[in-house]
């Protein structure tokens, strides 16, 4: 079995209620998450070295709330307003959680149920192998000396679009904030960060990002989390598994199994 995990948010107990009930077995499934394992929920240090220990049988993305913690581990950036993620770094273990998230990938495909799997959003003229790629840059740069540079660069919400012809911190800025950030987009595949409802609330020359015409992607099954207003959502080949748990909603996740694809949910106690 592929377990696939929505946004987790240091939301420990909830989380591994959501494996008890998914009947996941450590060791013999395959554990998948769709990025934001921390902040705002009481044990994110916790859900890094679950995580952590199942080593090559979990892969996770990494979301805007990861890379957030690990700018202010690099000390290039201070703890947003509401934010404890920071918390991760009174721990002994500290480093070893802050090494480990940053050798994590920004986008992986899995080929046994054929999903790609990001934390936000994908370029409408990204084709699957073009994602993959772009996502492999900022893995690239978060493994070396540059690492700081970068986190300190990432912030900002320019430029717009993507152009095949982009360089430096613009490039790789883009490339982040389309994998971890996107709700919305134009339909020239221009990027407006500002609107974060559900959609229906955006300006009318904004559309969610996967109903774009002429998206590269659209017949490729994609997983993604984030946008915990849109909620569990399964349209247009795309699959939303965060429902919001941190705002009173749902932890879901989805299991694949060669019988087919079954949601599992966790409520509050």
């Amino acid at each position: 079995m592929h377990l696939v995990v929505g946004d987790v948010h240091g939301c420990y107990k909830a989380y591994r209620r959501l494996l008890k009930d998914a009947k996941f077995r450590p060791g013999k499934d395959n554990l998948w998450l769709t990025g934001d394992l921390v902040n705002r929920g009481p044990q994110s240090a916790d859900v890094i070295r679950h995580v952590m220990d199942l080593g090559d049988t979990a892969r996770t993305v990494l979301g805007n709330h990861d890379l957030h913690l690990l700018a202010v581990a690099a000390g290039v950036a201070k703890p947003k307003r509401n934010d404890n993620s920071h918390l991760i770094l009174e721990e002994a273990d500290a480093p070893a959680l802050i090494d480990w998230l940053c050798s994590r990938p920004l986008a992986v495909y899995n080929d046994n149920h054929d999903f790609l799997l990001v934390h936000a959003a994908v370029h409408k003229n990204w084709t699957l192998a073009d994602t993959l790629a772009r996502a492999k840059e900022i893995e690239t740069v978060l493994c070396c000396k540059d690492k700081d540079e970068f986190l300190k660069n990432m912030y900002g919400d320019t430029p717009e679009n993507w152009n095949d012809g982009m360089e430096g911190w613009d490039k790789l800025r883009l490339i982040t904030n389309i994998l971890t950030r996107v709700r919305f987009c134009t339909t020239q595949g221009h990027i407006d960060l500002s609107p974060k409802g559900p959609p229906g609330s955006q300006p009318t020359s904004l559309y969610p990002w996967f109903e774009v015409p002429g998206r590269a992607t659209s017949g490729q099954m994609i997983v993604f989390g984030h946008w915990s207003a849109l909620g569990f959502y399964r349209s247009n080949n795309t699959i939303c598994l965060d429902s919001g748990y941190l705002w009173g909603g749902r932890l879901s996740a989805l299991k694949f199994k060669k019988s087919g694809v079954k949601l599992v949910q966790v409520g509050h106690d």
